[in-house]
């Protein structure tokens, strides 16, 4: 088991708790929640709905505050940083993907995946972006708009705008849930395969299993808490 404590893990949580207001009262959503992350490694967070991995993602990533407990991201402690120093430290060396694509709509394939590594101070980011999406296979869409993009393609556009910073740590919500069987498939592989081949560790929450077997660790989640795999 890799140790928590050891230097360079990009991501550890220990004893997270997320509770969160409604009109009947508080839910706890994470409830003492313990997981680390080894460099390198591809985790997979699997439950069912209602189980806490995308609360999980968005706690880890400092996306939201945990009610108590400790998050460290890239050694950071996520407590001791206002949004602003969040934000800072994702940038160029944590990357999210979601269900939804979130590409900019006014913006090519090119742009999407050129923007960030622009805002980021890459050299030549332009290019970076075209062997990017070369390389999730849309070197002939590359002045293409979201609208004229199939499912697959976006979701490739966003992956391609994920791992073009080659981060330390990626994540991904439900990368695949809103893709048909084969592109799900396609999309999968490439995340994996680019992930294992630019050294990011990588947490991803499915309902998959045929995509979580591709993880060398799978995290099983039920009611805010792991229940196998930690």
């Amino acid at each position: 088991m890799f140790d928590a404590l050891a230097p360079g893990a990009p991501l550890t949580l220990d004893s997270v708790w997320l509770t969160l207001r409604s009109t009947a009262g508080p839910v706890e959503i994470l409830r003492g929640l313990d997981l680390a992350v080894a460099p390198g490694e591809r985790v997979a967070l699997v439950g069912p709905s209602g189980s806490g991995k995308s609360s999980l993602i968005a706690v880890a990533a400092g996306l939201e505050r945990p009610t108590r407990g400790q998050v460290r991201l890239l050694g950071q402690d996520l407590d001791k940083l206002d949004e602003d120093g969040r934000a800072k430290l994702r940038r160029g060396r944590v990357s999210l993907v979601f269900q939804a694509f979130h590409l900019l709509p006014n913006m090519t394939a090119l742009e999407n995946v050129a923007a960030p590594l622009e805002i980021a101070g890459a050299a030549k980011p332009s290019r970076a972006a075209r062997d990017w999406l070369e390389r999730v296979g849309l070197r002939h869409r590359l002045g293409h708009y979201p609208h004229q993009l199939s499912g697959g393609e976006q979701q490739r556009v966003a992956l391609a705008r994920a791992l073009a910073a080659r981060p330390a740590l990626l994540f991904a919500d439900e990368p695949t849930g809103n893709l048909d069987l084969a592109n799900a498939r396609q999309v999968a592989e490439l995340m994996f395969g680019l992930a294992a081949e630019t050294g990011a560790a990588l947490v991803t929450a499915t309902h998959d299993e045929g995509l979580a077997a591709k993880a060398d660790r799978i995290v099983r989640l039920a009611d805010g808490k792991v229940v196998e795999g930690a």
